[in-house]
């Protein structure tokens, strides 16, 4: 896989291309060889670029990404694979319990690719508000759900879950825990 160039007037299309998928792509399980992009792992997911940066390249490579023609995030989030065995990894990439998933689309091009970062139990992931604004609540929300925090960030603290709340909701060893459900007029209420 090459380089990505950057969007060119002439060469953007006014249909979506009607090119045949091979039926034989491999999803990102089973994936071919490991190649790169820009300097850091990348595999195809039906038919979509998933990068693999490390928490050093990551900021960089998305500054890259949108100097490309990447200039929309979709979505940023968190994920725990506490118990999840990771098959899904180029073989360079060491598996981490939680992982920062980005989706950026180019509008221009009409391409999105998804950037995939390993964070371990307490490892900080620069924040992406300086080049995407949009971010702020998304990097907010991920701290929020599962406890990964952002380096200069310019607001890391809580936003779904009060200020007061113990843990972090969406990590696998959360134990749910019990709110009693109360009854307007039920049996033993007083």
């Amino acid at each position: 896989m090459g380089e990505l160039e950057t969007p060119d007037e002439e060469t953007i299309e006014d249909e979506p291309s009607t090119d045949e998928t091979d039926e034989t792509e491999v999803d990102d399980v089973a994936g071919p060889a490991e190649d790169e992009l820009h300097g850091v792992p990348v595999r195809d997911s039906f038919g979509q670029q998933v990068l693999f940066p490390s928490i050093d390249a990551y900021f960089d490579l998305l500054g890259e990404l949108r100097d490309y023609g990447f200039n929309q995030i979709i979505d940023l989030c968190g994920a725990d694979y506490l118990h999840h065995d990771r098959k899904d990894l180029p073989a360079s990439v060491t598996p981490e319990r939680f992982e920062v998933v980005v989706n950026l689309l180019s509008q221009a091009r009409r391409e999105r690719i998804r950037i995939r970062v390993q964070v371990a139990d307490g490892g900080e992931v620069p924040s992406l508000f300086d080049l995407f604004p949009g971010t702020e609540a998304m990097e907010r929300e991920a701290f929020d759900m599962f406890g990964v925090t952002f380096s200069d960030h310019p607001d890391m603290s809580r936003i779904l879950m009060p200020e007061t709340w113990k843990g972090f909701p969406l990590r696998k060893d959360f134990d749910v825990g019990r709110i009693p459900v109360q009854f307007k007029d039920a049996p033993g209420q007083s």
